[in-house]
């Protein structure tokens, strides 16, 4: 079985102020092919596909109408697993603008507790695009 299939990074966009902040819903169904593999007697959302949402958000808050690159990820805390069913809450506020990076900050919240935070995740503009992100 493969789990190639485009999963959606969120569901719902529900507050985006261009360059400040950002908050959107990422639905969890217990149809994802990830949870035949990871793992079947307890399934749980990959951290990587959070992370994912995390990100793709960050770079709707980040602005400016381009595109944006991720940089660097530090700070990645895990604090409660993510399972078939949830509903989760994700918040991006930007932290640090530059030149060459804009610094956001990320929270996950499933069932009104924090499942997940980035104390920074580094987006820098896309100019050149790298083979296979245009």
């Amino acid at each position: 079985m493969t789990t190639s299939v485009l999963l959606p990074s969120f569901d719902r966009l529900v507050e985006l102020v261009p360059g400040e902040r950002a908050v959107a819903v990422r639905n969890v169904p217990g149809t994802l092919p990830v949870f035949a593999t990871h793992f079947p007697r307890h399934p749980v959302l990959p951290g990587v596909l959070l992370l994912e949402s995390m990100t793709a958000l960050a770079k709707a808050a980040a602005g400016d109408g381009g595109s944006w690159r991720l940089r660097a990820v530090r700070g990645v805390r895990f604090k409660h697993f993510v399972g078939p069913g949830d509903q989760v809450e994700i918040t991006v506020d930007v932290t640090g603008r530059g030149e060459r990076l804009t610094e956001l900050r990320a929270v996950a919240k499933a069932g009104g507790r924090v499942v997940a935070t980035a104390r920074t995740l580094a987006l820098e503009p896309v100019r050149d695009p790298w083979e296979g992100t245009a």
